[in-house]
């Protein structure tokens, strides 16, 4: 596969003449024109997503003491996304994430790296699925229903209609629209967020919840959700390269890194205090329908997965049809595998329709392998580092140490969740 084939994409909002966006050509050596503003927003915008409407339920899985959690995978994501941009110094040639474990291991770095982004890009298309079946059910609690003799249940029936309503713009060749629609991913989690504090300050549910200081049995799938919330890694390449100023990433970084730190921790604060260990996988769940701030919350959180859906998968569509060598028309072959891409997520949500469980299960085996350990591991082979023992050899160990732990851990636990909820 070439390095193309294999790259991560995030729309990207570029400060040209023409105010293109950049879709599906990370690696592309003629977008460095976004200014430090527009890197910012970008990362913003990578960082946001729909992590935020889980966190409520990993700070309730984990107690108060487990935010600690929280603010360590934040420092040890924004510590990962710093030794990105120092591999990518050190050779020119570095454009995209896979690059970089090539670098690092060849081919079979860039194998690894390719198959994580992917699996996790697949996974998080299916968790959209789930969370537009729960939350419609939700708005629209009615029961089930026959459809030629057979009896579908309500958020079944959900989740195939939104299948249905976002197939075709996995159809679409030229996504530059949509990017501009997914890009207002920093603004849906605002709005989500005031929205929620809005409800519970002024609609009648209130800030009366306790919690519990910690629970120890709860603690995985707590840091497993966290870690889901900075899974953006595979996009810092295509920040980094892009930008005019690229000596500014690592204020970029802080930025994003402090902003959505404060968002997500607020979510999680305000979620707890609200509903305390009711809270639900999804906290607008949680919201009484009636309440018009409610009401945005659910809207503004139904309509981003929609527009998202298709930029999530078409790296995925572009990978399968490269390793598809039977000729035919490349409109067809691409209505076709995306359309199987689309039906075959569809299948997972139907049978894993466990919001909070499938994520927490991406955050543990994926995110944190993908946005942490590998990072670490690719730095510490490129630099020479593990050659020599000093202070930054055993800090960079211990939060590989930290990430294989909460990966085996968190997997663990994950898998247990989805099997008990059969």
């Amino acid at each position: 596969m070439s390095n193309e084939q294999l790259s991560f994409t995030v729309p990207l909002l570029e400060d040209d003449n023409n105010k293109q966006v950049d879709e599906l050509q990370p690696h592309s050596t003629a977008t460095t024109t976004v200014s430090v503003f527009r890197t910012c927003f970008n990362g913003l915008n990578a960082l946001s997503g729909v992590g935020i409407l889980s966190i409520p339920y990993a700070l309730a899985s984990g107690g108060w003491l487990s935010l600690i959690f929280l603010f360590a995978i934040a420092t040890a994501a924004f510590y990962s996304g710093l030794l990105i941009q120092t591999c990518m110094d050190t050779d020119p040639r570095i454009r995209t994430y896979p690059d970089i474990g090539d670098r690092a291991f060849g081919n079979k770095g860039r194998l690894t790296a390719s198959v994580l982004m992917n699996i996790e890009l697949y996974l998080v298309a299916t968790g959209f699925l789930i969370l537009e079946g729960d939350n419609l059910h939700n708005l629209l609690p009615i029961g089930e229903f026959e459809v030629g003799g057979l009896t579908v249940g309500a958020k079944q029936g959900f989740i195939i209609l939104v299948a249905l309503i976002i197939l075709p713009t996995v159809w679409l060749d030229n996504l530059s629209l949509l990017s501009y629609v997914s890009a207002s991913g920093v603004l849906a989690s605002a709005v989500i967020l005031v929205s929620i504090i809005w409800t519970g300050a002024f609609d009648g549910v209130g800030f009366k919840q306790r919690g519990t200081l910690i629970n120890w049995d709860g603690i995985p799938t707590a840091v497993s959700l966290y870690a889901f919330c900075y899974c953006s890694h595979p996009v810092f390449p295509t920040l980094y390269t892009s930008m005019k100023r690229r000596h500014q990433f690592s204020n970029v970084l802080v930025l994003c890194f402090v902003l959505c730190t404060i968002c997500y921790s607020s979510m999680a604060i305000f979620g707890y205090l609200m509903f305390g260990a009711d809270v639900q996988s999804q906290i607008t769940l949680n919201l009484p329908t009636d309440k018009l701030s409610s009401r945005i919350a659910i809207y503004t959180t139904l309509v981003n997965p929609i527009s998202k859906y298709a930029l999530m998968v078409t790296p995925i569509v572009n990978a399968v049809k490269s390793l598809i060598w039977y000729r035919c028309d490349k409109r067809v072959l691409h209505l076709f595998v995306g359309t199987s891409l689309m039906i075959s997520t569809v299948l997972v949500a139907l049978a894993v329709p466990f919001f909070g469980s499938l994520m927490s299960l991406v955050g543990a085996f994926l995110s944190i392998t993908a946005s942490i350990t590998l990072p670490c591991v690719c730095y510490l082979k490129i630099s020479g580092t593990y050659r020599r023992f000093n202070g930054e050899l055993v800090a960079v160990s211990l939060i590989i140490f930290m990430s294989v732990a909460v990966a085996v851990f968190g997997t663990y636990t994950s898998v247990l969740e989805i099997i008990g909820n059969f």
